[in-house]
């Protein structure tokens, strides 16, 4: 009997390749995304400035980062699920400032229907 790929509860099987080596796509339900546009906000930006100043790793901005990826990818795969989709390829990230204090992060991929493999 066919079982379905399971994933955690949160999540379904995402790939940045154009189709899963263990599914067939049977069904591709379109463009999903999840949008998340951040501030560090004053007080840790002037940390978080002045740290830059002396060069290497700007740990606020990297937890800030990976924090706004984890959201947009939770967003999209909320997106996916509406769509009554099991599974994401072709799966991307992309970011831009917005003003200069506001990063935007969007996670993108197209939302498909799983199936076994023949």
């Amino acid at each position: 009997m066919y079982e379905q790929p399971q994933a955690p509860v949160a999540a379904v099987p995402i790939t940045t390749a154009l189709e899963f080596p263990e599914w067939r796509i049977e069904r591709s339900l379109g463009m999903v995304f999840g949008v998340v546009v951040r501030s560090m906000g004053a007080i840790k930006g002037i940390g978080a400035g002045f740290k830059a100043m002396a060069g290497g790793e700007v740990k606020q901005y990297t937890r800030l980062v990976e924090d706004s990826r984890r959201h947009a990818l939770d967003r999209m795969i909320e997106n996916a699920r509406v769509l009554g989709a099991n599974g994401i390829v072709q799966m991307r990230f992309d970011s831009s400032e917005m003003g200069q204090s506001l990063t935007e992060i969007v996670a993108y991929g197209t939302a498909v229907v799983l199936g076994p493999r023949a």
